[in-house]
């Protein structure tokens, strides 16, 4: 209700009031209608899916094996059979379950034993429907199944991710731009496979890690993606890590080509997502999930200046006073690294002809350490 032109919904807002409401021209929303094909776990896994079949049908099995960067996943219970096939192949390797559509790390175990899938699977057949507090009838909460990345790239002995930041402003033409900071989130405790049961070990979540006994939320237990591009480099050499980053771009730029034709284009809309890539020790990231609204909470100061930054980047990179020209490849830190086909770089020649399912040069994720939220304050008008 009244005058606005920005409105930074929530998921039930989209559901409830998106399709009732009138829309000014200038009047921005930060989700499109079906965000969810992208962002929750069984959807974005149908899609990717779909769209490796598109490219080995096109272009041929090693175009095809450009999607390979997401683990063996199985939703339940419909897929339940299809699973234990796909079991029974690795007896002793170990699966991960997650609820289709919760976030922070809520309903998520880890299992390698058949029966404690048949013990939930048993469950699910004897109550076909749950009945609310109110008393009437709800679905089955769905779940997917995962084979568990059992080597993952350890720093201090510790298991970590990453936390990307992707601004989706159109899907029709499709329109993205990569944020150049971002944070590594790690576990509290040293790695091992003695344990399965340990949250604190094998999940990274910052909700879940915030709640160990030894946590101390002024040192919290992140790094700056800048910091661990550095780290990486030391040790493994620049030419390395820059593949392992242009990877990164290339499941960025995939995932969303993958659901581009079924999500609901709107020009009053865009999408902030919040990616979680899991790198293993042989150097090769893994997409762990999208999240359609990414934390904005402040953990500490460093944690603050990047948020507020981001939030004024995407500010202005929407443009809601029109004082862009609509050529800018960089605006803050948002690098536009696609816009209805690849973004190149002015700074320097492409060496390699990229196709059209692979990211754009314009990419400099972890390339740029950030300024502190006093400076942004200043320099707003200086970043467009």
């Amino acid at each position: 209700e009244g005058a606005w032109d920005f409105y930074w919904a929530d998921v039930w807002w989209m559901k409830e009031i998106f399709d009732r409401a009138y829309l000014e021209d200038q009047m921005r929303i930060n989700h499109f209608r079906n965000h969810y094909e992208l962002t929750r776990k069984n959807l974005m896994v149908k899609n990717l899916k779909r769209l490796r079949r598109q490219l080995e049908r096109d272009c041929g099995k090693a175009e095809a094996q450009k999607c390979d960067f997401f683990p063996s996943t199985f939703e339940l219970p419909s897929e339940y059979h299809i699973f234990v096939d796909e079991f029974r192949k690795s007896p002793g390797s170990i699966w991960i379950m997650k609820p289709i559509a919760k976030s922070q790390g809520k309903g998520i175990f880890l299992f390698k034993r058949l029966k404690d899938i048949t013990d939930w699977k048993r469950g699910v057949e004897y109550q076909p429907q749950l009945l609310s507090p109110d008393g009437t009838s709800q679905a089955i909460e769905t779940y997917v199944v995962q084979r568990y990345i059992e080597n993952p790239y350890l720093i201090g002995g510790r298991k970590f991710d990453i936390r990307v930041y992707v601004l989706v402003t159109s899907y029709n033409p499709l329109k993205v731009w990569l944020y150049r900071s971002g944070f590594a989130r790690f576990a509290n405790f040293r790695y091992s496979l003695a344990t399965i049961d340990d949250n604190y070990i094998h999940l990274t979540n910052v909700a879940i890690q915030k709640t160990a006994p030894d946590y101390d939320p002024e040192k919290g237990c992140k790094w700056s993606i800048q910091q661990l591009r550095k780290y990486l480099t030391g040790k493994h050499g620049q030419q390395k890590i820059n593949c392992l980053f242009q990877q990164m771009t290339n499941i960025f730029v995939l995932s969303l080509q993958s659901c581009q034709r079924v999500i609901i284009n709107d020009k009053h809309c865009f999408e902030l997502y919040g990616y979680d890539i899991l790198i293993d020790s042989d150097l090769r990231p893994w997409l762990i999930e999208i999240n359609a609204s990414p934390s904005l909470t402040a953990s500490n100061k460093e944690d603050y200046d990047l948020k507020f930054g981001l939030l004024n980047d995407v500010l202005n990179v929407l443009d809601l006073e029109n004082r862009l020209t609509g050529r800018e490849k960089r605006i803050g830190l948002f690098d536009l690294m696609w816009d209805d086909g690849p973004v190149y770089s002015e700074e320097g020649g492409i060496e390699d002809v990229i196709s059209s399912y692979t990211s754009a040069a314009n990419s400099n994720l972890g390339l740029e350490i950030y300024q502190n939220a006093e400076s942004l304050k200043k320099a707003t008008s200086a970043n467009v």
